[in-house]
């Protein structure tokens, strides 16, 4: 887990059977807050090859041990690359891809960047590209290795070896906007979704296209969370949490039709777990539904919480995890699920 603690970031690991921490490292804290008072940090650790990659609220980079959490290297990217901190801090988690540690830091002929993953050098930057709140995600198109950044402005897909741009769109708009949900591979195609008027686009890939097969603002806009894919059909949250029109929907992914929709059910992160489907809303409220298009259909709910849940849950051996938001504090919980 990654999360801050007074004046620091720290990353910790936790025993999953008490909660009891194994280890735990500090990195101090420099983002004071923006437009919200929660300050971070907003990025998922990523484990690669028993290292752990952090990308903290102000744009530090740490890299430190699975095993004990002893540091390995630092890199204070937005201060070398001239990255923004924006509305919220830095909020795009980095992959790994081609041996390398990609990552949107949005500065100036430095928006997309590579690190060694040893040292943390600067391997290549390429692009102006605005750092948006979206993480990458990684594929194959054509046969070749294809990473897909939503960045600020655009949807941007680059080669990893070399940061050589492979197909570019315009997706985001001007002002007091937020590119936050994570781009999704959908049977050859890519889906992206956004708020704030920028609506979402279902893209065929390949042959050197990407020729949207629909788009529109008027099924599947999301805030900042970001769909599931299952046969055919996409589950997530279209509307606002700020405008109390948050609302669960199915989409037909190759249409774009509106198969069905749960009125008021608020900004929602949702897990795929074989045909069903974990539901946690930002209210704290735990649904788990069948994954089916032709009708919602529950199966069970539960008050997990009276926080604040937009931090990303997360599924393991039956597990549950989420953490939630108080002020400034939180913590972190762990339910078990059983059928």
């Amino acid at each position: 887990m990654f999360h801050r603690v007074g004046d620091d970031e720290r990353v910790e690991s936790f025993n999953v059977s008490n909660g009891r921490s194994r280890w735990k490292t500090n990195f101090p804290a420099t983002y004071r807050g923006g437009v919200n008072p929660d300050t971070g940090p907003r990025c998922v650790p990523v484990i690669h090859q028993g290292r752990i990659y952090l990308f903290g609220a102000a744009g530090q980079l740490h890299c430190v041990s699975l095993s004990d959490g002893k540091p390995v290297w630092s890199r204070d990217a937005y201060a070398d690359l001239a990255g923004d901190e924006g509305y919220f801090g830095a909020g795009s988690t980095p992959i790994v891809a081609a041996g390398k540690l990609l990552v949107n830091v949005g500065g100036r002929n430095s928006g997309l960047v590579a690190f060694d993953l040893t040292t943390g050098a600067t391997v290549w930057k390429a692009t102006s590209e605005k750092a948006s709140y979206s993480s990458p995600t990684a594929t194959t198109i054509d046969g070749q290795s294809s990473v897909i950044f939503v960045t600020r402005m655009s949807t941007i897909a680059v080669d990893p070896r070399n940061g050589a741009v492979q197909f570019q769109f315009a997706f985001g708009q001007r002002g007091p906007t937020v590119n936050a949900a994570t781009p999704l591979i959908c049977d050859g195609h890519l889906f992206v979704s956004a708020a704030y008027g920028v609506g979402a686009r279902y893209s065929r890939l390949g042959d050197g296209s990407t020729r949207p097969v629909w788009q529109n603002d008027e099924v599947m806009s999301s805030q900042y969370s970001t769909c599931v894919f299952h046969q055919g059909h996409l589950y997530g949250t279209h509307g606002r949490e700020d405008y109390g029109n948050g609302e669960l929907r199915c989409v037909a992914a190759s249409t774009g039709k509106l198969q069905w929709k749960l009125p008021r059910s608020g900004v929602a992160h949702v897990i795929l777990a074989r045909d069903r489907l974990l539901i946690l809303n930002h209210e704290g409220q735990l649904r788990l539904a069948r994954a089916a298009a032709d009708k919602y259909e529950e199966l069970s709910r539960a008050n997990v919480s009276a926080g604040i849940t937009r931090a990303l849950p997360a599924l393991s051996n039956g597990r549950f995890y989420f953490r939630d938001n108080v002020d400034r504090g939180g913590q972190l919980h762990c339910l078990m699920l059983a059928e």
